[in-house]
C-alpha cells in the first residue's frame, strides 16, 4: 500500500485549534522531568471545543485545564496509533531537557568557580580567596560561565604581572592584554575587577572614587615615580662597573645602607654578585632590623634588602634581579596578619623563601610576648599550613624587632662565614 497523505486522524491532530495544547506539552515534555499532568489555557471557546472532541469529553473543559498525559496518549494512540512525543515533536519541533541543561549550567559554575578558587595565583596568596569568594557572589557575567572566565583569566593575568615597574596603564594594560592599551581604564569590569583584588590582598576596602582607584594602582606600580619609588639594601657586594654596583659598593664599604631608586634598578648596567658560597640574600619587612644589623656588622654586613611594608616596584625588581643572578632569596616579617600576607606577596612574586616564619618559629617567638597585641584578620601562610592557626590560637602578634636578636645571630654565621671566605 502506497501512502498518499495524512490519516483522517492526524489531520485531527494538526487543527489549529489545538495548537495551545501542543505546545503546552511540548514545554513540558522538554522540562526533563517526568510528566503526569500538563496545564494548558487560557482557552477560547473553540479551543475548549477541539480539546473535548480529542479527549471524548462529555462537556467542554475548562478554559485553564490539567490534562492527564495517560488520557492523551490514548487519544493519541487512537487516533494515529503513535505517542504523544512523536506528534509534538512533528508539529512543534525537537524536545528539549532543561533540567539536563540546567545540571550542566551548574557544573560549569562548579568548575568555574573551583578553577578560581584553586588557581596557583589565588593560592599563593591566600588573602585574594575572600576576592574569589566575592566573585562567586556577583555571578556569572551576562550569565555566562565562558565570558567570567575570560575575564577572571584576564584579571589573573593582570595579577600576575603586577607590581609593574612603573609604567603608565595604558602601556602596562597593552603589554599584559594583548596589546588593549584601555582594557583596565577606569570605569570598565575588569579594572574594577583587578582594583577589588588589590584591595583584598592589601587589607583595604574597595577604593570608591577615582583617587582611592590611582592610589591603589600607585602602590601596585603603575606609573610609580622612578625617583622618589625606593628600596632600602645593605651589605650587597656587587661586582661590575654599572650605576647600580658603584653606588652599593660605596654603600656596602661604609658600613651604610643603599636606598635605591626604580630608576637605578630598572637600568642597574652591568653587575654580578660578589663570588661567595650559596650567596644569600636576607629580606626584612621592617627597616629597624636593617639598622640593627648595620649597627652590629658595619661593611661586613651580610647582603639584606628591606621591604619597608608592603614591597613597592623598586624592592620586587631588586629582589628578582639578585634572584636572577644566582642569589637565595629568604624573607622575615611581623607576624601578624598583614605581615603573613605581605610574606604570601613577596614569596610569590619573587624566589624568596620563608626565614624563621613557621609556625614554630612563632611559637617560640610570642613566648617573648605574652599578652601583646591581637594579630588582625588572619589569613593562611602558603609556605607552613599551620602558622594562621597557630596564631589564631595564640590571639598575639609579634613584630619582627622583638626577634631581632635571633635574625642578627643568623647573619653573624653568615658574616663569620663570608670572613672566613674572604668575601
Amino acid at each position: 500500500m502506497t501512502y498518499t497523505g495524512m490519516t483522517q486522524g492526524e489531520g485531527v491532530l494538526r487543527r489549529p485549534d489545538l495548537r495551545p495544547l501542543w505546545l503546552a506539552v511540548h514545554d513540558r515534555l522538554s522540562s526533563g522531568r517526568p510528566v503526569a499532568r500538563v496545564r494548558v489555557g487560557p482557552l477560547d471557546e473553540a479551543q475548549r471545543a477541539a480539546l473535548a472532541d480529542l479527549l471524548g469529553l462529555e462537556r467542554l473543559p475548562d478554559a485553564r485545564s490539567a490534562v492527564p498525559l495517560a488520557r492523551l496518549e490514548e487519544a493519541v494512540a487512537e487516533l494515529c496509533g503513535r505517542t504523544v512525543r512523536d506528534v509534538v515533536v512533528e508539529l512543534v519541533g525537537p524536545l528539549g531537557d532543561r533540567a539536563a541543561e540546567r545540571r550542566r549550567q551548574g557544573d560549569e559554575r562548579a568548575e568555574l568557580w573551583s578553577w578560581l578558587a584553586g588557581h596557583a595565583i589565588v593560592r599563593a596568596q591566600p588573602a585574594l580567596a575572600d576576592w574569589a569568594a566575592s566573585c562567586r557572589t556577583a555571578g556569572l557575567v551576562g550569565g555566562s560561565p565562558e565570558r567570567t572566565r575570560e575575564l577572571l583569566t584576564a584579571a589573573l593575568a593582570v595579577l600576575e604581572a603586577l607590581p609593574a615597574q612603573g609604567e603608565p596603564l595604558p602601556a602596562f594594560a597593552a603589554r599584559v592584554l594583548n596589546g588593549d592599551s584601555h582594557a583596565l581604564d577606569d570605569g570598565t569590569r575588569l579594572s574594577s575587577l583587578v582594583l577589588r583584588a588589590l584591595a583584598a590582598v592589601h587589607g583595604i576596602d574597595a577604593p570608591q572614587s577615582a583617587q582611592h582607584r590611582r592610589a591603589l594602582w600607585a602602590r601596585a606600580g603603575i606609573a610609580d615615580d622612578e625617583l622618589s619609588t625606593t628600596v632600602l639594601a645593605a651589605g650587597l657586594c656587587l661586582m661590575g662597573d654599572g650605576p647600580l654596583a658603584r653606588v652599593v659598593r660605596v654603600c656596602t664599604g661604609a658600613g651604610q645602607a643603599a636606598s635605591l631608586t626604580l630608576a637605578q634598578v630598572r637600568a642597574p648596567g652591568e653587575f654580578a654578585l660578589a663570588a661567595a658560597p650559596e650567596p644569600v640574600v636576607h629580606v626584612t619587612e621592617n627597616p629597624s632590623v636593617l639598622a640593627l644589623a648595620l649597627r652590629r656588622f658595619g661593611p661586613r654586613c651580610p647582603p639584606m634588602v628591606c621591604t619597608s611594608g608592603w614591597p613597592n616596584s623598586a624592592a620586587i625588581r631588586l629582589l628578582r634581579l639578585l634572584a636572577d643572578d644566582g642569589g637565595e632569596l629568604r624573607y622575615h616579617g611581623d607576624f601578624d596578619g598583614e605581615g603573613i600576607r605581605i610574606a604570601a606577596y613577596v614569596m610569590d612574586k619573587t624566589s624568596a623563601r620563608p626565614w624563621r616564619m613557621t609556625a614554630a618559629d612563632y611559637l617560640t617567638a610570642a613566648a617573648r610576648a605574652p599578652g601583646g597585641p591581637g594579630p588582625g584578620r588572619l589569613t593562611e601562610a602558603p609556605w607552613d599550613p599551620q602558622l594562621a592557626s597557630a596564631m589564631a590560637d595564640h590571639g598575639t602578634a609579634v613584630v619582627e624587632e622583638l626577634v631581632a636578636d635571633m635574625l642578627l645571630a643568623d647573619l653573624a654565621g653568615f658574616a663569620a662565614r663570608d670572613d672566613a671566605s674572604g668575601g
